[in-house]
Order: C-alpha cells, then structure tokens, then sequence
C-alpha cells in the first residue's frame, strides 16, 4: 500500500490553475510518487477517479452537491477542504471573528485585529455614530472576499471627503502604521512559511488633511502605490525590507496552529503586521483560502509532502481502526 501511487484531482478556476499547477510542481510530485489529475468539470465528479484526495476552490451549490455525492461514492477519499469550513473566509467579517478564538500562551506578544466595522448603504458611510469608532485614515475593502478582480480592490481613506467615493457594502478598517512591511504566512497542513513583503507606507498626520480624500489600489502589495513611495515611509527615512525583523517563528507558529483546529482549514494564509508603534502588537489584516502558493518558496516540495501526509494518515487511521 504504502509503494502504490497517490492520485490527487484538482478543481481549480482557469485563473487558479495556471498560478498552481505549475510543470515544477507535477514534476517534482510525479517523482515522488503524487500525480495530479485534472477534474473535469463538465462531467460530475463522483463519476471520474477514483482519488485519493480532492483539492477546490470552487463555491457553487451545484460543487456543494457534488462534493456530497463524491463522498458517499468514495468515502475513504480526503477532501481539502470542506466548502462549509471555507464559506467563512468569503466574508471579510466572519474571516476575523476567528482571532478572538485563539488560545496563544505567549505573555510578551499581542495579536488582535484592527478596529472594523461593516457599512451596508451609503447613508450609513456620514452616519456619525456608525463611524465615530473609527480614526482616519482607513482602508474600505469589500465584504466579499470570494478571490474575484472586484474583492481586491481596495482604498485607503484620508478623511471623511474620501467616504464619498466608495461602494457600499464594504468594511472600513483602521489602518495601523506598520512600517511598510507585512507578513505573510502561509499554512500547508501542519507546515508554517512566513515570508515578509512591502506593503503600504506609513500615513502621516498631515495626510489626512488630504484634499484628494482617498487613494484606490488593489491589494495591499499594490505595486503602482509602492512604486510612488520608494520604499520612503512618512518620516522620510528608508525602509529596508532586508532588515525588517521577523515576528518570532514560535508565536507565528502558534497562530497557524489555532487557526487550523478553530477554522477546521488546511490550505491558507493570513496577513500579519506589525504595529510601528508598539512593537509586541501583531494584527492579523486578512485571511484567504488557497492562496497563491506559488509564491511561497519551495512550495513544490511544501504541498508534495501534504499530500503524501494527509492521504498516508487517512490510511493509517483506517488501518488500525477500520470501524472509523
């Protein structure tokens, strides 16, 4: 059993494929014994395979169904991962929720998230009460975080005159100087990668009073607002991304580990940065399902041995319990 051949299929958007599927990646999968298999989605799933585990990111009810009847087929095979545990990060309100959740021991670090609250209608966007526990400036994202080009973009909000640009429904999060820096983590089963990339510079006080009110941009990595900035933050000193410091990789691991066993989630990554003005204060700013693996080094490697792990454990447990 243990020489026999994995089979995993993948269902991916034609985006999604091109990103993760990479020649690398089947190459160095094939040589170790995992072949991927490309799930036609013209066709209902529980008549290809058969799989031994099944990767998504797909969000319809008629996936939802399919993914039922799969099962019942094939109940031995491993889904990665279940659509009602990834529901949850498709909201950028319920995504967060998670963080209150956490059970972290570290009594040196802070994790928290920004102050955020959702805006349904534009009358609500000059409701003084709905707003008033916000502080300028903000980033508006959209409350749909489903990985489509519009839930990616995004605005950073000066003063109440850039209010008047957006969309309803959106979130409205308090942007906390980080340094230019944010961390991103990404979480492959029991593996945790943090890597560190620019992010948005620091917004000084005299931004504010910004007669243009708000600056749009599409993810916070936006590359044309970096380009403007030049690795300057507001005090005009230079930011070396080589010589940020990284969180410490045991509260880092920490987090991942809480949040697999609260979000019940295999394949994700968050968003972490860190506070430029108390540096033990950690905020997670997003959280996404199957992210962009990609770029994540070494991820050939990385997601070979999740497949190995999780489809070898599922076997493993069945054999010394075949009544599970």
């Amino acid at each position: 059993m243990a020489d026999r051949r994995i089979i995993v299929g993948y269902a991916l958007s034609t985006k999604k494929q091109e990103s993760f599927i990479q020649d690398s990646l089947v190459a160095f999968a094939s040589s170790r014994g995992v072949d991927l298999v490309k799930i036609d989605l013209e066709r209902p799933l529980a008549d290809q395979g058969p799989f031994d585990c099944v990767i998504h990111k797909l969000y319809s009810e008629d996936w939802r169904r399919q993914l039922v009847d799969f099962t019942a087929r094939y109940p031995d095979a491993v889904i990665v991962d279940s659509l009602d545990a990834i529901e949850r990060l498709q909201s950028r309100i319920s995504m967060l929720q998670v963080v209150s959740q956490l059970k972290l021991e570290s009594s040196t670090m802070f994790l928290g998230i920004p102050n955020q609250i959702v805006i349904y209608d534009n009358d609500s966007l000059f409701n003084e009460p709905a707003c008033a526990s916000l502080k300028f400036p903000l980033i508006a994202k959209p409350l749909a975080a489903d990985g489509s080009a519009e839930s990616h973009k995004l605005a950073l909000i000066f003063n109440r005159d850039g209010l008047g640009k957006l969309n309803p429904p959106i979130v409205l999060q308090e942007f906390v100087n980080h340094g230019g820096v944010i961390f991103k983590v990404y979480v492959v089963g029991e593996r945790v990668t943090c890597v560190k990339r620019k992010s948005l510079p620091d917004v000084s006080d005299d931004k504010l009073g910004s007669p243009e009110g708000s600056l749009s941009f599409s993810q916070v990595s936006n590359s044309a607002i970096n380009e403007k900035h030049a690795d300057r933050g507001c005090n005009g000193l230079m930011l070396h991304l080589e010589n940020t410091e990284m969180p410490p990789q045991s509260f880092i691991n920490d987090i991942a580990r809480e949040l697999r066993q609260v979000m019940k989630l295999n394949l994700f990554n968050f968003d972490v940065i860190r506070d430029a003005r108390v540096g033990t204060r950690y905020l997670i700013i997003d959280i996404n399902y199957f992210p962009g693996y990609a770029k994540m080094p070494c991820y050939e490697a990385v997601l070979t041995e999740f497949f190995c792990n999780i489809v070898r454990g599922r076997e493993k447990k069945r054999e010394e319990d075949p009544v599970a």
